[in-house]
């Protein structure tokens, strides 16, 4: 009986942004993310729980996704208008796994900003319907901290840092993206990444005005919210170059301050 709740396609329950079950995921999420910052360096230097974390995070994303698709075959809910993987979460999805596969730099670049606010945001405020304990609820929610801890990994173990060119890399690719889905949209009638009006549930869209201004406005949003997510990175480069810097100036203090004590040796020595 809890199997067929479980999987079963008939909407019981409607989720409820901020309730219980949400907010339990979303300290999930904090606590793993906690978890893999305090272990970075143990995971970096043993070479069999690196590989561990690295192909869990992989399972975690590619096993919920085929899940999915067979639960919408097994169900007859598989739709080309709706189930197809043209939403960006599902995009940068298989661009993780295929980055934590390869230990691609360029995708890497990509998801840092595409993937991981995009995933961020569907967090904190979800596209999604069925509540705990149906299995989309875990699909969802286990799909995207994966993303991010993706990301994360990435970055904390795997040393990988964004540069300022690769904001303007993720911009290409999410316009390219744009182009090719919402062709896709128009020939299918479909609203992958919501190119054809807004989601039926909350979301940042709410604040962007009508059809087709949000589109326009969500451009400037995504690449403010991409400067920000910069930040970070921008300012311990300074931070670091300023340290070089002085660390130059005392290097070159020391120098001159050795040759003077030389000096003032063999002036000595002379009288």
């Amino acid at each position: 009986m809890k199997e067929s709740l479980f999987f079963n396609p008939v909407l019981e329950d409607v989720f409820v942004m901020f309730s219980a079950s949400h907010l339990v995921s979303i300290i999930i999420l904090v606590a793993s993310m906690i978890v893999l910052y305090t272990m970075k360096r143990r995971i970096r230097n043993n070479r069999l729980l690196k590989n561990s974390v690295r192909f869990t995070i992989i399972a975690a994303l590619v096993l919920p996704e085929i899940m999915l698709n067979a639960w919408y075959v097994t169900v007859e809910a598989w739709d080309i208008r709706y189930t197809l993987p043209l939403e960006l979460c599902s995009i940068t999805l298989i661009l993780s796994a295929i980055m934590l596969f390869n230990r691609s730099y360029l995708l890497y670049q990509i998801v840092y900003f595409a993937g991981m606010g995009g995933a961020a945001q569907a967090i904190f405020t979800p596209n999604l319907f069925y509540s705990f304990p149906h299995f989309r609820f875990f699909h969802f929610f286990i799909v995207h901290m994966a993303i991010i801890l993706a990301v994360l990994y990435m970055t904390w173990i795997e040393q990988y840092r964004p540069t300022f060119k690769s904001i303007g890399i993720a911009m290409i690719f999410l316009n390219a993206a744009l182009v090719v889905v919402g062709g896709l949209d128009h020939w299918l009638e479909a609203n992958y990444m919501f190119l054809r009006h807004k989601p039926d549930t909350a979301s940042v869209m709410d604040y962007l005005g009508p059809y087709p201004i949000y589109l326009i406005a969500l451009e400037f949003f995504v690449a403010v919210t991409f400067m920000l997510m910069y930040v970070p990175f921008m300012l311990r480069r300074r931070s670091r170059a300023v340290d070089r810097r002085a660390g130059h100036a005392d290097a070159q203090r020391i120098q001159w301050l050795a040759v003077a004590d030389r000096v003032a040796r063999r002036r000595r020595h002379v009288e």
